[in-house]
């Protein structure tokens, strides 16, 4: 690959040099008219003022209006009712998931979608996903470390684009625009709460118990919000700005547990302890966190005359969760009366501090309008432990604990030039976009106190070694810890230009090479015929990757399990690790895709219908293993001992599984007056996907095993073509007369299967449809009042029946496309000045 990466590098090299020195030859088109409103995109083309409907691949436009009109004042949240084809399950129970939760663009991992700001790859979380949830194996970017009042609008290019934008845009690309405001300003309050009432699905008390049966339903009042956000824009010289936004978020944790039938004391003489009859059996921390969060955004901009242009913006966000584990029954060996006599349930309360700036330059050279920008990022994220203990230490072991953490960090260094070209065999202008980037980034994880991880001497009551760790989240360990970093650079030409009058092409190549896996060349070919101005059939056909990143290269953690009671670590190994290598484990590569596309544009007067096809085959998908211990894969120990390793087994990260992606986008926008009756804005979407895993992950060094070992299950392999809605399906209806303001939103999930072990254990989440109002009033010409509710018919998943949920207590599924927390119900009152 490196002899066809060399060519690729060279030839790019002179293309630009080459275009560059052209500037005296070729005559300037006349400058671009100014921005014409929000229709007009500039994601997926670096061609000025092309509109969403003339692009040649589907771009979706999310307005700042339409973030605020909901109750969540999450972006991902607001995205995920705006687009079908983006989905954010909100799983708990899953650790730092709890905390830093992923959402998917067309049925694919989280980190295969692009973020931008401004044009500027965003950096990513420092959590790599590695519990069972969707996205499992995954670290991706935080989008909701962006306060939604510094939002102007969100473009989603639903297409891959890696020839255009590099690494991860392989789903697609999510553009945020920031305000770029020189005046005016808005304060938000908006204050709500989970009104709700759920059925509750429990299993029959044992024989004898001291307990009756569980209620049928159960009505809670939890999860207070309070958001409080501002905007303001501040004069910056005679035409530039300073726009700031800062946002205060004060959430309360939801609890949906189920019954929990287990007896939580241990017996005495035979019979169940008094103390039964008394016990919370919703004993079950199960829902959203508890939150504090604290953001502020600036962005600003100054021209400085002769075309040149400073600009920057910087962010950072401080967010202290607090989510739970599974309870430590009294029973339990993981337990010790004589600190938690009635069992506990350990809290993870992790802090994540999110940190931004980006400054650059743009300015006039001949005939190209060039930019030259360097950002950096960094995301931090430390655990600490409340309300547990180390088993292991005994009645001397601490109840808290700080058990480590990681961080990482990105500097991008961009140089990018474009320019338009007039030539008589064309029916437009040339546009010529050209570029190159550099980008270091680097990932440190670090270990936690001793107690967190050691192994004490501390025994069981039948004599054998007690449980290691804090329980509910054991300490990194010092061999976990790593600070590991690489760098890479690329270059990319990107020619856009219409052949005739009615067919619009593009063009675009991007090589890049990594100091940790070698290169990569991707291009993509894209056109559009418009055979009349209301009709038009666009498509593409490309290549994309996603580079493996950091996380998924630098992240270990080591918990001990003791077997015939003797303490044995198992351990989540990076690629390189001796012990993976002997389990199986490679350097890890890129994944590989290939994206097709074909849709077609309508219009009918001001209304618009799009439908787009498309098939996504990825090669060498990068996955975490399955756990290879004794007890899923017989012998491994004395597979390892024989050679030089100690070691209980693990899992670690692997390349190998293919897939192939088929799906449909349909987007009807139709706005409409009525006489007297106000103005309505109405669209429709829909999106049907279908994934399926064509290839698993085989390794070599384990052929003596027979069976050979599943390296990637069933319930993963399910996970990647069942796990999200196969379809989805939205109506949104905006409408506005005088004073008076309304939305109207219905959102219908497809059935999604929580796959299980096996067939027998597998459980499907029939569809559900979701329904959103909200009534505003402008009380003054700056006052707007609100009230509302998102979930107003207090819709939940189906609840695991009791042969699926031994413990009672997570009685609904992560797999839950829109989570399971119930009616939100909320006020908003806003003021401009």
């Amino acid at each position: 690959m490196q002899k066809q990466f060399a060519p690729s590098k060279h030839m790019l090299a002179l293309s630009i040099a080459s275009l560059f020195a052209s500037g005296g030859v070729f005559a300037q088109a006349a400058p671009p008219a100014e921005d014409t409103g929000a229709t007009v995109v500039v994601t997926g083309t670096r061609v000025a003022n092309r509109t969403a409907l003339d692009t040649t691949a589907p771009v979706d436009i999310i307005s700042a209006e339409q973030l605020k009109n909901a109750g969540n004042t999450e972006i991902t949240q607001a995205l995920s009712i705006a687009l079908p084809s983006l989905n954010f399950p909100r799983p708990g129970l899953t650790d730092g998931t709890d905390t830093v939760r992923p959402a998917t663009l067309r049925g694919l991992a989280p980190d295969q979608s692009l973020v931008l700001v401004n044009s500027k790859r965003r950096h990513s979380s420092a959590l790599v996903n590695v519990n069972g949830t969707v996205g499992r194996g995954s670290a991706s970017v935080d989008m909701n470390t962006i306060p939604t009042a510094i939002v102007r609008t969100i473009e989603v290019l639903r297409d891959g684009a890696s020839a255009q934008y590099g690494s991860d845009a392989i789903s697609g690309v999510v553009n945020i625009r920031l305000r770029t405001d020189r005046s005016g300003g808005e304060a938000n309050v908006t204050y709500g709460a989970r009104i709700t009432e759920y059925d509750v699905v429990a299993d029959a008390p044992p024989a004898g118990a001291t307990w009756g049966a569980a209620p049928k339903s159960r009505s809670l009042t939890d999860g207070q919000a309070a958001t409080v956000s501002m905007w303001k824009g501040l004069p910056w010289g005679e035409s530039g700005f300073v726009t700031i936004a800062a946002e205060y978020k004060d959430q309360k944790h939801t609890e949906r547990s189920g019954y929990d039938m287990r007896p939580a004391y241990l017996r005495i003489n035979g019979a169940f302890d008094s103390r039964e009859a008394t016990f919370n059996r919703f004993d079950t921390w199960y829902g959203e966190p508890e939150m504090k969060q604290t953001t502020l955004f600036v962005n600003a901009a100054n021209p400085l005359g002769n075309g040149v242009k400073l600009y920057g913006w910087a962010s950072y966000q401080n967010r202290d969760a607090k989510s739970a584990a599974n309870v430590r029954r009294a029973v339990q060996d993981q337990n010790l009366a004589s600190i938690y006599p009635d069992g506990f349930i350990p809290f993870i309360t992790p802090n994540v501090e999110d940190f931004s700036a980006t400054g650059g330059v743009s300015w006039v050279m001949g005939e190209w309008d060039m930019d030259a920008s360097l950002s950096y990022g960094q995301n931090k994220m430390r655990y600490h432990l409340e309300n547990t203990l180390n088993r292991s230490l005994g009645a001397a072991s601490p109840t808290e604990f700080f058990a480590g953490g990681f961080t990482y960090d990105q500097l991008v260094m961009n140089l990018s030039g474009v320019r338009t070209i007039a030539m008589d065999s064309l029916a437009s202008p040339l546009n010529v976009a050209i570029g190159a980037e550099a980008r270091r980034e680097g990932y440190i994880l670090k270990e936690g106190e001793v107690g967190s991880y050691v192994a004490g001497p501390a025994l069981l009551a039948n004599g054998t070694r007690a449980p290691a760790g804090a329980q509910g989240f054991p300490g990194f360990t010092p061999a976990d810890a790593s600070d590991s970093s690489r760098n890479a650079v690329g270059a990319y030409i990107d020619l856009e230009a219409n052949l005739t009058s009615k067919l619009l092409t593009s063009v675009a190549i991007r090589a890049e090479h990594y100091s940790d896996f070698g290169n990569n060349v991707a291009g993509k070919l894209a056109a559009r015929y418009d055979f009349t101005p209301a009709f038009a059939l666009r498509g593409s056909v490309q290549n994309g990757f996603r580079a493996p990143s950091p996380q998924q290269q630098g992240f270990a953690a080591t918990s001990t399990i003791f077997i015939n009671g003797v303490a044995t670590d198992l351990t989540t190994f990076k690629p390189t690790d001796a012990i993976a290598k002997a389990l199986g484990a490679k350097p890890l590569d890129a994944e590989k895709s290939v994206n097709l596309s074909l849709g077609g544009v309508m219009r009918f007067g001001k209304a618009s219908l799009t439908v787009d096809a498309y098939r996504i085959k990825i090669k060498d998908r990068i996955v975490l293993s399955e756990n290879l211990i004794e007890g899923t894969l017989p012998g491994i120990v004395n597979f390892l001992a024989a050679r030089g390793f100690r070691s209980a087994g693990g899992r670690f990260f692997i390349n190998g599984v293919d897939t192939t992606t088929d799906g449909v986008d349909v987007v009807l926008n139709m706005p409409f007056n009525m006489d007297g009756g106000g103005r309505f804005d109405l669209t429709l979407a829909a999106n049907a996907n279908s994934t399926e895993v064509t290839k698993l992950p085989t390794a070599d060094t384990l052929s003596a095993f027979n069976p050979a070992p599943v390296l990637f299950g069933r319930v993963n392999r399910l996970t990647f073509e069942k796990g999200t809605p196969r379809n989805k399906l939205s109506a949104n209806l905006n409408w506005k007369l005088g004073q008076w303001g309304a939305t109207a939103r219905a959102t219908r999930y497809g059935d999604t299967l929580s796959p299980g072990t096996s067939a027998a254990f597998d459980f499907t989440l029939s569809a559900k449809t979701l329904v959103d109002l909200e009534a505003r009033y402008a009380l003054t010409s700056k006052m707007n009042l609100a009230v509302g509710a998102d979930n107003v018919f207090d819709v939940y998943p189906d609840a695991f029946p009791p042969a699926l949920n031994s413990t009672g207590a997570a009685m609904f599924s992560n797999y839950s496309p829109f989570g399971r927390s119930g009616r939100f119900v909320y006020a908003r009152a806003s003021y401009s000045f």
